[in-house]
């Protein structure tokens, strides 16, 4: 019992502690409940966590998603539309949260023109609101990703065989963004490329297959890429950078308090390689188990100590997912009844 009497006291003492570390520890369990050694250690770096650096990985999470309303006021302005960057804040975590439940980034994207289609009035702006987005934060997910890469390769002392699959790695991502930029240049090939992947994606999931929306979904990503010709993408871009960047932030704050100085290299390559995979995990809405799975198996292999990397990456994914997604349905509420009531009194 003496062992536990530490503990208690601290307990006691700061009760608010409480919701925290039961959420992030009932994370772990469901997510790693094998690794009963892992979690055991965990618990000792929960209670040593510094909070002051938990509480700066929450602000970086919030002016995470203000980045991403910034961005979404930059589309608007591209078409002399207005859209505070607070509604654009509500409007991103909204989308996502309805994307979850709904349809995945068809649902999100459609909930996203219909909240902006009523600020803006305008068509054209609402579809690149719904459309941009998704392309930008993708394009800094893979850059931050190729950074990462390129750092083990060319400074971290890696195996032979890590030095051939981070290498790997890189080229698969420079390929993809190759591929991306051409099919974007040459439109009618590129759709030609996405609907024949897509129905061969479908057959393996043995789903059936309307090659329509291949079809609209490649010409909106079309759009909104020739839409931002001419420099107007650099405002978008910038606020997709700051998403993306805070969002690191998050995480970085969170080795802080878990007293693990990482360095940005290895920050970058553990970071955006892991979203990705979340991403292109179809079957996992949000990306739930393979981003904090494959997290913790980036950050094992750079000689992150696993019950460090179990805290921290759990409790990044409290702050960047599972929180903003509760609050996120909420902020569609709002959005919904503030639409129904212009309706009202349009009517």
């Amino acid at each position: 019992m003496a062992d536990h009497k530490p503990l208690l006291t601290s307990l006691k003492e700061h009760p608010w502690r409480y919701l925290l570390i039961l959420i992030i520890l009932g994370l772990a369990a469901y997510l790693l409940v094998p690794q009963i050694t892992t979690l055991e250690h965990s618990w000792s770096v929960v209670q040593s966590l510094t909070w002051y650096a938990v509480a700066l990985a929450v602000v970086a999470q919030v002016l995470s998603y203000l980045g991403g309303g910034f961005m979404m006021q930059a589309i608007l302005d591209v078409d002399e539309q207005k859209l505070s960057i607070g509604e654009g804040a509500l409007i991103t975590m909204a989308s996502y949260s309805i994307g979850m439940v709904a349809g995945g980034w068809f649902g999100g994207a459609a909930a996203t023109y219909r909240w902006v289609r009523r600020e803006s009035h305008d068509g054209n702006s609402a579809a690149l609101a719904g459309t941009l987005p998704a392309l930008l934060n993708i394009g800094a997910l893979v850059g931050v990703s190729m950074i990462g890469t390129l750092y083990l390769i060319l400074v971290h002392d890696l195996s032979k065989a890590q030095l051939i699959e981070y290498g790997i790695v890189l080229l698969v991502l420079g390929l993809m963004t190759a591929s991306v930029l051409t099919a974007l240049h040459f439109s009618e090939a590129g759709t030609r490329l996405a609907v024949w992947l897509a129905g061969r994606w479908a057959a393996l999931r043995r789903q059936p297959f309307t090659p329509q929306k291949t079809i609209t979904l490649v010409g909106q990503f079309v759009f909104a890429w020739n839409s931002m010709r001419n420099g107007k993408w650099l405002r978008p871009m910038i606020g997709a950078i700051a998403n993306t960047g805070f969002d690191m932030l998050t995480l970085y704050f969170l080795f802080v308090a878990a007293g693990h100085n990482v360095s940005l290299g290895i920050l970058f390559a553990g970071y955006g390689l892991p979203l990705i995979l979340g991403k292109m995990a179809f079957l996992f809405p949000g990306g739930i188990g393979v981003i904090e799975e494959s997290m913790v198996a980036f950050y094992d292999s750079l000689q992150v100590p696993n019950a460090t990397s179990v805290v921290v990456i759990l409790g990044y994914r409290l702050f960047s997912f599972w929180l903003p997604t509760l609050l996120g349905f909420a902020a569609a509420a709002f959005l919904s009844a503030k639409l129904s009531g212009t309706k009202r009194d349009q009517a």
